[in-house]
């Protein structure tokens, strides 16, 4: 084999991840349908294949991220007599079913699989920061995690090969609650009489109580996983109460309420059934439900 790594697929994301495997040192091949998407990573010390097959071939570990499912097998069907006794690593995004069938069908060939997401831009592959989540045997996930380490944070989510899909849709959820929480926050404090915080000054202090609120999430999360939620010394009937100075806050300053109002209106609902003395991990109930 001539390269530790080979990477398929040399779009914006495929180049980036291509570029941290040689900004790390790993010999890296290199594979695109139009072969001059390659020349700048061969500029770099990548070596160029002539056909996927070249460069399944070349290297113990192939890393795939393409357009869509479909794409990942038209590459690889043709080259699955070279997948015997290799792992594949595909970082194409798509539905949890779709890496399941592809992760089925990369066994019958021989082949390790990984399904995988990166939860970045193609700007933030190679810091050590960035989330990138794995799922499958995780013998095969330890095999390959030091070079894998390359792209970023390298995260073993289960032997399931679905779930990378199904953590990267519920941390978008919760990127987007976090950064709407965010706005509207700082639209408060940007109102305020005086001329207001910038949002630098705000999102500064803001990140500290973050490991606060990460705290009460870990604090919700054993809650949520027995089953039990005692209020202590926050229940929900306080929740309502800060809650209701939260919206005339944003009344009085001329900001829209109605985030504030959403997740006000399930504390209602809880508590309109007996809940008021429990914890906010009591609200997963209607979020169930919904």
């Amino acid at each position: 084999m001539d390269s530790e790594v080979s990477v398929l697929g040399l779009g914006a994301m495929g180049s980036a991840l291509a570029g941290a495997f040689l900004a790390a040192g790993h010999r890296t091949t290199v594979w695109n349908r139009t072969p001059e998407k390659a020349e700048p990573l061969t500029a770099r010390g990548a070596t160029g294949a002539r056909t996927a097959v070249e460069a399944l071939a070349a290297s113990p570990l192939t890393v795939i991220c393409v357009s869509t499912y479909d794409a990942v097998l038209e590459v690889l069907e043709p080259s699955a007599d070279a997948l015997g006794g290799r792992t594949v690593v595909n970082l194409t995004s798509g539905p949890p079913g779709d890496g399941r069938q592809t992760a089925v069908w990369a066994g019958r060939q021989g082949a390790g699989y990984l399904d995988g997401v990166v939860m970045s831009t193609p700007g933030g592959i190679g810091n050590p920061d960035v989330l990138l989540l794995y799922g499958g045997p995780s013998a095969v996930f330890a095999a390959h995690r030091p070079v894998l380490g390359a792209l970023g944070d390298p995260v073993h989510v289960g032997e399931d090969p679905g779930l990378p899909s199904i953590h990267d849709t519920a941390l978008l959820g919760l990127m987007w609650s976090t950064l709407t929480g965010w706005l509207h926050s700082t639209a408060i404090v940007g109102a305020d009489v005086g001329g207001g915080v910038t949002a630098t000054a705000f999102t500064d202090v803001a990140l500290r109580w973050m490991k606060t609120v990460g705290a009460f999430m870990n604090d919700c999360a054993r809650q949520v996983d027995s089953g039990r939620t005692p209020g202590g010394d926050f229940p929900l009937d306080l929740h309502l109460t800060t809650m209701d100075i939260l919206v005339h806050a944003s009344e009085l300053r001329g900001i829209d309420p109605e985030f504030p109002e959403l997740f006000r209106g399930l504390v209602r609902k809880a508590m309109a059934d007996g809940h008021g003395g429990e914890s906010y991990a009591r609200l997963i109930g209607y979020l169930r439900k919904r």
